[in-house]
């Protein structure tokens, strides 16, 4: 009959083994766990540390404060013009009066605008800009001519659609109407009610009124009083206005009847409106 010993302990063994738990069993290898490396303390500054660091970011900020607002590092040296036409560059910076040399920043850009429209009625707008290291900007936007009013000396005042009087001159300028009073019996004898003045802003508010293509065609806007107006085109013929009211549509009816050639368009009521052959 064979030993049962032997089988009795290799029993015994294996319930020994199964009788550790499993979070305490031994290592295959038998090498140990290294200890975890203590957490770094973060990096403070001393009241020194930061006493020190102020005052270095105090220097930094004063240097550029004064690079830029009191030396002459950033200083003025050049002044750049655009957007005129008629004005020169050298009107242009007469006008604005832009003191060199001082620094670029503290240059006080209102006043240089001020200055150029005070001075250069002709300048609807002006916008003013520093660039750097040394340039200001001066851009210029002009009035535009919408009629020529032509005075009893023979001046021509120009005014835009704002109905600002900005330039004079013995000619007329291209391409735009021109205004002359030429007043009938009944004009002189309203001159209380409707004085110059009002007729001429009249005939200036019909030259406003008036299509670019209408515009370029109509040689002058003749005010007989102040619903008497008529215009005197290019081409020898005429438009019976009447008064300033109702421009924008009395404009809109002559543009259609200026497709049709005629002698004569009037649009005086612009819902019964003729032309004459």
């Amino acid at each position: 009959m064979p030993d049962a010993r032997p089988a009795a302990d290799a029993l015994s063994a294996a319930a020994a083994v199964s009788a550790v738990p499993v979070g305490e069993q031994p290592d295959a290898a038998g090498a140990e766990e290294a200890p975890a490396a203590p957490p770094r303390a973060p990096l403070r500054l001393s009241r020194r540390g930061f006493a020190v660091l102020g005052l270095l970011l105090a220097a930094v900020l004063g240097t550029v404060c004064w690079l830029v607002w009191f030396s002459s590092v950033l200083d003025v040296r050049t002044v750049k013009v655009s957007g005129n036409r008629v004005l020169t560059t050298d009107q242009v910076l007469a006008a604005a009066s832009v003191p060199l040399g001082g620094p670029l920043e503290r240059l006080d850009t209102g006043a240089v605008r001020a200055r150029v429209l005070k001075a250069l009625p002709r300048a609807a707008d002006a916008q003013v800009g520093t660039s750097l290291p040394h340039t200001v900007q001066i851009r210029i936007t002009e009035r535009q001519a919408i009629a020529a009013i032509r005075g009893s000396d023979g001046v021509y005042t120009q005014v835009d659609a704002a109905g600002v009087r900005f330039a004079t001159g013995r000619q007329a300028p291209n391409g735009v109407p021109v205004v002359e009073l030429s007043l009938s019996a009944a004009g002189r004898g309203a001159l209380a009610v409707f004085p110059e003045q009002a007729l001429v802003a009249a005939a200036v508010d019909v030259a406003k009124a008036l299509p670019v293509g209408v515009s370029k065609q109509t040689r002058s806007v003749v005010v007989h009083s102040y619903d008497d107006l008529e215009l005197q085109l290019a081409d020898g013929s005429k438009v019976l206005w009447g008064s300033s009211e109702q421009d924008q549509r009395k404009a809109v009816v002559l543009t259609a009847l200026l497709r049709q050639k005629g002698t004569s368009y009037d649009v005086s009521a612009p819902d019964e409106p003729a032309v004459r052959h």
